[in-house]
């Protein structure tokens, strides 16, 4: 077994100055980390894998081709491979999980 706590993760990956922390991967999978502050810009580019992005806290709209939805504490969006996504108007710190399948390259 393999178990994470969120607080943790959050520490490992503010101390590596990053906004993403790969802590898992597998065969099948991987699951990351990701943290954008309110008021930041989303860089992501369309991944080869699908994504399914779990919401831990925050507030922000994401676009996934040409839908928009508002996420909060507990969204979860499917993102599939190769569709434009992103995160916008973060009007709260935003902390995401992602799971990746097959595992992020």
């Amino acid at each position: 077994m393999k178990a994470f706590r969120l607080d943790e993760l959050e520490a490992e990956r503010a101390a590596n100055e990053g906004a993403y922390l790969q802590f898992l991967r597998e065969r099948n999978m991987s699951v990351g980390l990701y943290a954008l502050n309110a008021g930041e810009h989303d860089p992501q580019k369309p991944h080869h894998q699908d994504e399914v992005y779990f919401v831990v806290s925050g507030r922000a709209s994401i676009t996934v081709g040409l839908e928009t939805t508002e996420v909060a504490r507990g969204s979860v969006v499917y993102v599939p491979a190769g569709v434009a996504h992103r995160f916008h108007h973060i009007s709260e710190d935003l902390r995401v999980l992602v799971v990746f399948s097959p595992p992020e390259a």
